[in-house]
């Protein structure tokens, strides 16, 4: 792979961003081996972790590239981003994103689709499109959107400009702010626990989650029901609902307890 390097440890899929000279700029290329590695880690991980080498996660399009495209190549180009990237956001493992320094334009689209994003002190979010003369083609309309809302999407893409990780968590664009150089190893550990979760429920989670939020609340509801239900009568679900049971796996405590 010439864009992307990957790895497995454990159950957890870690994929590496290896375009630090252009600050891990995407191409066309890198996209199409992007969707190679995802395929590769919905066969072998049960969880997995984008990050970013160099001193950024990524900084967003190719714009060398995209400015030699026609209007119809650009359309196709975006179209294939929401594919890939929605491979990530609707596909079959929980993912997080570890981000520091630049998480910028389709960067920031990229962590969009991850399920949780963990930032370290160095990060930095924008969308400035709007300078370079277009418009987010990555997802960010609808997936950086629900997550920051409208308004303050509206603000980054108008003005230009930059918010820092503690904004970022108060915005609700990252869930973790660690300190400088341990974003990695938040994600990894936080993957590590969802992989050990039962995978139906992994996949309600990632799969009705967003589409509830898009129906009304009493069809949401109606789902939900079906879902909670069926999901108890898996082989799995009993089995860790008698563990429980019998006291052999610890009840919820406190969040400033030891475990």
């Amino acid at each position: 792979m010439k864009y992307l390097d990957y790895e497995l440890r454990g159950d957890v899929a870690l994929i590496g961003l290896n375009r630090p000279d252009k600050r891990n700029a995407i191409s066309d290329a890198f996209i199409e081996e992007l969707d190679t590695v995802i395929t590769r880690a919905n066969g072998e991980a049960k969880a997995g972790v984008i990050y970013g080498h160099g001193p950024h996660f990524c900084a967003g399009l190719d714009l060398a590239e995209h400015v030699q495209k026609t209007a119809f190549e650009g359309v196709h180009g975006s179209r294939r981003w929401h594919e890939v990237f929605g491979r990530i956001e609707r596909g079959k493992l929980p993912w997080f994103s570890a981000l520091h320094g630049a998480v910028v334009g389709g960067g920031l689209e990229l962590a969009s689709s991850t399920h949780v994003r963990v930032a370290d002190a160095t990060a930095f979010f924008a969308l400035p499109e709007g300078q370079r003369g277009i418009y987010v083609g990555g997802g960010a309309s609808v997936r950086t959107a629900r997550l920051m809302g409208q308004a303050r999407m509206t603000d980054l893409m108008l003005t230009g400009r930059s918010v820092d990780a503690d904004t970022a968590e108060r915005w609700n664009i990252v869930q973790y702010v660690v300190l400088e150089g341990e974003a990695l190893e938040k994600a990894v550990e936080l993957a590590g626990r969802a992989a050990s979760n039962a995978e139906f429920s992994n996949y309600a989670i990632i799969q009705a989650l967003p589409r509830i939020q898009d129906m009304s609340a009493d069809d949401g509801l109606f789902v939900e029901s079906f879902i909670a239900s069926f999901a108890a009568t898996t082989p799995e679900a009993e089995a860790r609902l008698q563990a429980f049971l019998q006291k052999k796996v610890g009840k919820v405590g406190r969040p400033d307890e030891k475990k």
